[in-house]
């Protein structure tokens, strides 16, 4: 527990601080969070993309069922809005009965089978929905009275109860706030969690309320006012002068290494990673050429990146497929190859190298890493423009198709099938109807893709996924980096009331058992 100012060597100008708005919040009950974003970008837990964002939206949504607090594991995923489910022996259908008397926020009443219903047929519809892609096998999702719910599949879906989950489209809204505020559900977020949203005051903060009706109790923790500070030294100078009590750290192991010297605060690092890949715009020129794609690859000296990065937050990928996901497949590797890559890109036309120009966010997990990798191709004669911009902006622009080369990273359900769809399955791409996260334009290996997802057989799906990531390997839609675990630096009088082992969303989960002292 911080008995002064928490002073350590990782920050050198004080002024910085003249740079970080000050909040009042002076009450023990109030936790107070920065992250490293100048605002969030959508606060609707379907459409919430951003890391800033999700960890909000975990701390305000429920779902049928969930992950446990400080859990990442499908394994562990326990009742949440449903305090039971069966399926059927094919695995096609499944049902939910619903706890009674759990009470979305303010004034918009209590949960029923409805709201499930309309939730994932929403998280399901592109319209509305950032992860639409990943409900394809829903066929049918039925409201049997007011607290049973039926989903019926049209196949059987590889990790189910993982898109019914408290992560990206399982999370449950209110059907009468959503369908009443329209646009405006956006900054407005009406759902069932420990924590209400009650005001956002753009590129400032986000105050969220405990939801005095919460199913599981009260939260001892009042008020949460959720900072945005992009700039590290002040979101650092922050903290250690005690004006905040949780902040978003950085990924970097000297950082690390050099914060863990404070004896009044604690580093955590849990899953899962954001698995950091550079997707090839297979649509852009010279790129849509394969000896192109591949002399970038070769260009790529991934170990270097690795260094830099640490190994206590950064493991090397091997696969297009994040480290440790059920399915991943390690057979194939781009080997780091100058000669090779200068030999590939003259075969192609451009002995001299050409101009290529990539989005990059300013953010500090992202900006160095393109600079190492601008340096590393342009020993190859690729020179590779820089667009800088705000985290936000980046996350627009890239959806827009704007970028050649785009460096991203993300989490999803641990499982080969989430990250093959929204990836690298055609109808992902951006720019489409349909579009998720598929960057590249990849589309071969569309047939595998969806065939794991239709097969019952644990081992053929294995078979098609390994398939599945070849063909994208050989094609050369990305190159995958590492795993960037997650990082928060917090005082050490922050209880979280679990072990923080990992958190699908993020963010540390504040539930109801989290308390602070100071």
């Amino acid at each position: 527990m911080r008995t002064g100012n928490r002073v350590f060597g990782i920050l050198g100008l004080a002024v910085a601080a003249l740079a970080v708005p000050q909040v009042d919040t002076a009450q023990a009950e109030t936790l107070r969070v920065a992250v490293n974003t100048s605002d969030v970008a959508n606060l609707d837990p379907h459409r919430a993309t951003a890391t800033a964002d999700k960890g909000l939206v975990g701390w305000m949504f429920n779902a049928l069922v969930r992950f446990p607090p400080g859990s990442s594991n499908p394994a562990e995923i326990e009742p949440d809005l449903a305090e039971s489910w069966s399926v059927s022996d094919d695995g096609l259908v499944w049902t939910f009965k619903l706890r009674e008397g759990v009470r979305f926020h303010g004034d918009w009443g209590e949960l029923s089978a409805e709201d499930v219903v309309y939730s994932l047929k929403r998280a399901a519809d592109p319209e509305r929905s950032s992860f639409a892609g990943t409900y394809d096998g829903f066929e049918e999702i039925t409201a049997v009275d007011p607290r049973t719910v039926r989903v019926e599949l049209s196949y059987p879906v590889p990790g189910f109860l993982g898109l019914v989950a408290n992560y990206h489209g399982g999370n449950i809204v209110s059907k009468a706030a959503a369908d009443s505020l329209g646009a405006d559900f956006n900054s407005k977020p009406i759902g069932t969690g420990p924590f209400a949203l009650t005001e956002r005051v753009t590129q400032q903060h986000v105050r969220l309320d405990a939801h005095g009706g919460y199913f599981r109790g009260t939260p001892k923790i009042e008020t949460i006012m959720y900072r945005f500070i992009p700039s590290d030294s002040s979101r650092e100078l922050a903290f250690t002068s005690g004006e905040l009590d949780i902040i978003y750290g950085k990924r970097e192991q000297r950082w690390v290494e050099t914060t863990r010297r404070n004896d009044e605060a604690e580093v955590d690092i849990f899953l899962p990673g954001e698995f950091r890949t550079v997707h090839l715009n297979r649509s852009v020129k010279p790129l849509d050429d394969i000896k192109v794609r591949k002399a970038i690859a070769h260009a790529i000296k991934i170990d270097d990146i690795v260094a830099y990065v640490g190994a206590d937050v950064g493991p090397k990928g091997c696969s297009v497929v994040p480290t440790g996901y059920l399915g991943e497949d390690c057979s194939w590797g781009y080997e780091y190859d100058l000669e090779k890559a200068k030999a590939l890109l003259a075969q192609a036309g451009h002995p001299d190298g050409f101009e290529i120009t990539s989005v990059v966010s300013s953010n500090a997990s992202q900006l160095p890493i393109m600079e190492v990798i601008q340096s590393q191709l342009a020993a190859v004669g690729i020179k590779m423009n820089m667009n800088v911009v705000d985290h936000p902006t980046y996350h627009q622009q890239i959806r827009q198709d704007a970028s050649a080369i785009t460096f991203y990273g993300a989490a999803r359900f641990p499982m080969a099938d989430s990250y093959l769809t929204q990836f690298y399955h055609s109808a992902a791409t951006v720019g489409t109807p349909t579009a998720i996260t598929n960057f590249s334009h990849c589309d071969v290996a569309d047939a595998e893709i969806e065939a794991a997802r239709q097969t019952a057989d644990e081992a053929e799906r294995m078979k098609l996924w390994a398939q599945a990531q070849q063909k994208i390997h050989d094609a050369v839609c990305s190159v995958p980096l590492f795993s960037l675990l997650q990082v928060w630096l917090r005082d050490d009088g922050l209880d979280y009331g679990y072990a923080l082992k990992g958190s699908m969303n993020l963010a540390p989960p504040i539930t109801e058992a989290t308390t602070i002292s100071r």
